[in-house]
């Protein structure tokens, strides 16, 4: 027999019971109670009562109760609110659901007295549709979505929202805050609408994914983009200025311009500028790692290269790293500046003039002015004057006009004159011929500055009346330019040098010292040796460099391999010693050998100790000195002087990756990586950050992020990123697709381990 027709001989039976003479009955049923969908447990959904015949005490233990219901269901259940009166009340399982659940529930609500008299009466429930709003599914609808886009990617989907509503009506999408860079389909599709630019955009978005049904009921999802920096910009010079003037004859180091750049992909990514001049300039060189540009060789204003053309013009590169990345350039111009260190020179500078005693005052003996140059290029420096007429006769004749060389008579010459009786009948006259601008140089027999005497040339004449001696430099051994360098007292035959000499560019000069009276000449040779003095300052190569030292690095170890080697024109190679002034924190760092070698080796002298506290600095700036001691210097030396070179040193020490660090510091996208080192364990190149101790691998395809709650992460590259769509409609990227490793360990903190990225 059916289920049914069970019920209904079961209740027919029941109405005997009642046609046997029992008025127990269920008041105001049968009846229809109405309840709306997903309401709570112990929702009313209909009130009833029972009436007891007169002889009855009152209703059984348990009843009323449900016996059935069609279609079945344990939704519903009856509690007491009096003696007599009862609710029919949801119960907490199943919950009521319009959209899963049949809409009509007929529920068979029996009652029985202690006299055992029953009735038996059905309550139709009818569920009542209520509009709910839309819900997301996926991983969208418990944590945000994380998405990585890298920068450059063009337009393109890159991610698909899955959302229904229950009472399958269309649904609508919206984004706030509202983007140029991103848009949402009505299909729930998100895309982006150009090409991302992590240098003007921002780096990370927040969209709120909103769903919407015909009603108005709305559900909102997150999404969070991050745009990852790649190097795709060239570096830009900062310096206004491409125009600068430098004095001539500066000395090889001297510092012209810093030349500065920035590279547009410094925030989180590495990069490195290095700067060259291309093609190289054999005046200036530049420091690959500062910008800094010096002077390399000597610049001669007056040489042929830059006396019409006294421009050098430079071609600066700089380029970001790693190699073969970006680069750029700029055009500087250095202007030569002429200054005033040559003194006048003349053709000739012995003359001889008669004059009769007839002649008047103002008659012309010498142009003097035709014979003499100034090799400076421009004016002041090349221009020059004439003074000091002195001598014999410098009472009888003049300049005129003053400082002109032009030398005549300045009185009556005549002999018979009685006011003349004291006139000679020859006068030996000197005039100087000097520079008109600082430092006022003077020809090369005269001198207006400081003079050294360094001997005496004495000539004696025979001949009667005795007519004076004049003595004057005529030859050199060889060496150009001794002539700017010595001079002879033209009267006392005294000789004395009038510029510095220099015991490394020549240690003798040997001239040719001529004595002469009004009309025979005699030479003699003089030879004048230089004697060495310690003058030079040790030159050391590199004189900047910067290195990486491993965390776990062995005491005693050479770092990098790295030595610098010395030279000093005027000390011996045993000379040198070496001293690490400042920045030797904690004395981690020596040279070896510390003395006696013009070579010597950068040293870790003690280990680094982080994990007590003991080091907290992750990048030293060493600055070493050099001296020339002159260890062995000997007697022939004409003094014992110490002079100092310097190099400067930058050294990061690299945390070791395989270490755990006392650090809290989360790595965020744009944390700057500065440095970079092998992994001792696995041989992957990592990346780290000096100052925090930050790593991670450097394959830049994935990168992760650690959160309190992770965040599903897709990556979205230029290959990925545009009109993907999986076959079942979705859009949502796979896992090979967007370049995730499906094997990739969990993340963790990048304070202690590399993550990948």
């Amino acid at each position: 027999m059916s289920g049914k027709m069970q019920n209904m001989f079961f209740f027919f039976i029941l109405l005997g019971r009642i046609a046997g003479g029992s008025t127990l009955s269920l008041e105001n049923l049968p009846a229809t109670g109405n309840i709306t969908e997903n309401s709570p447990a112990n929702a009313l959904v209909y009130v009833f009562s029972v009436k007891l015949s007169p002889s009855c005490a009152e209703v059984a233990e348990g009843y009323p109760i449900i016996i059935n219901s069609n279609p079945l269901t344990d939704a519903f259940q009856i509690v007491p609110e009096s003696k007599l009166v009862y609710r029919v009340v949801t119960t907490e399982n199943p919950i009521l659901d319009y959209e899963t659940m049949p809409h009509l529930f007929d529920l068979q609500i029996y009652v029985m007295d202690t006299a055992e008299a029953t009735d038996l009466q059905t309550l139709t429930v009818k569920i009542e549709d209520v509009n709910e709003p839309p819900m997301i599914q996926g991983n969208m609808a418990t944590q945000p979505i994380m998405i990585y886009i890298l920068e450059g990617s063009g337009a393109g989907n890159i991610y698909q929202i899955e959302a229904i509503d229950p009472e399958r009506k269309e649904l609508k999408y919206s984004l706030t805050p509202a983007s140029d860079l991103f848009i949402v389909s009505n299909s729930g599709t998100i895309s982006t609408t150009r090409q991302s630019d992590y240098e003007k955009d921002q780096h990370s978005y927040f969209l709120n994914i909103t769903a919407t049904d015909n009603l108005g009921l709305k559900t909102t999802g997150t999404v969070i983009v991050n745009i990852i920096n790649i190097n795709d910009e060239a570096p830009y010079f900062t310096m206004k200025q491409i125009s600068y003037t430098i004095p001539e004859e500066q000395r090889p180091g001297t510092i012209v311009v810093h030349i500065t750049a920035k590279d547009p992909d410094d925030e989180g990514f590495i990069s490195r500028l290095t700067y060259s001049i291309s093609p190289p300039n054999e005046y200036f060189s530049i420091n690959p790692l500062t910008g800094v540009i010096q002077v390399a060789k000597r610049i001669d204003r007056e040489a042929s290269t830059f006396q019409l053309h006294p421009r050098i013009s430079l071609i600066i590169h700089v380029e970001d790293s790693p190699r073969g990345g970006q680069m750029n350039e700029t055009e500087i111009t250095i202007i030569i500046e002429d200054i005033n260190d040559n003194p006048p020179e003349c053709k000739q500078y012995t003359f001889s003039s008669k004059i009769p005693e007839t002649a008047t005052p103002g008659t012309l003996l010498f142009a003097l002015r035709d014979y003499c140059y100034d090799n400076d290029v421009e004016p002041p420096n090349n221009k020059f004057n004439f003074t000091g007429l002195s001598g014999l006769g410098s009472n009888i004749f003049t300049l005129d006009p003053v400082g002109s060389g032009i030398v005549v008579s300045a009185r009556d010459l005549n002999f018979e004159n009685p006011a003349n009786q004291a006139m000679k009948d020859e006068y030996s006259l000197t005039v100087v011929v000097q520079d008109i601008a600082w430092p006022n140089y003077a020809s090369k027999n005269y001198s207006r500055y400081t003079t050294s005497k360094i001997g005496k040339v004495s000539a004696t004449d025979k001949d009667l009346p005795f007519a004076g001696i004049t003595y004057s430099i005529v030859g050199g051994g060889g060496t150009f330019g001794y002539t700017n360098i010595f001079w002879i007292d033209p009267e006392k035959g005294d000789m004395k040098i009038i510029a510095t000499l220099d015991y490394e560019t020549t240690q003798r000069y040997i001239l040719t010292v001529q004595a002469s009276d009004s009309e025979k000449t005699a030479t003699v040779s003089v030879t004048v040796n230089v004697l060495e003095v310690n003058d030079e300052k040790p030159v050391c190569t590199p004189n900047s460099y910067s290195l990486a030292v491993p965390v776990d690095l062995a005491v005693g170890t050479n770092i990098e391999g790295f030595s610098i080697l010395c030279h000093d024109p005027d000390s011996s190679p045993r000379s040198f010693r070496y001293f690490i002034s400042s920045g030797n924190i904690n004395n981690h760092f020596t040279f070896s050998p510390s003395a006696g070698s013009n070579s010597s080796r950068l040293i870790l002298a003690s280990r680094f100790d982080y994990e007590n506290g003991l080091d907290t600095t992750w990048a030293y700036s060493l600055r070493i000195y050099i001296t020339d001691d002159n260890l062995l210097s000997g007697s022939d030396r004409a003094t014992v002087h110490v002079e100092t070179g310097t190099v400067t040193l930058s050294i990061k020490v690299i945390p070791n990756p395989t270490t755990l660090l006392p650090t809290t510091e989360m790595t965020k996208l744009n944390t700057v990586f500065d440095g970079e080192a092998r992994d001792p364990v696995t041989g992957k190149m990592y990346e780290f950050n000096s100052k925090s101790g930050a790593r991670r691998w450097k394959d830049t395809k994935v990168l992760t992020e650690t959160k309190i709650t992770d965040p599903v992460v897709h990556v979205i590259s230029s290959a990925t990123a545009k009109g993907r769509e999986e076959k079942d409609g979705t859009g949502t990227p796979s896992k090979k697709e967007a370049g995730v490793d499906e094997k990739a360990p969990e993340m963790e903190n990048m304070a202690a381990k590399p993550t990948e990225g």
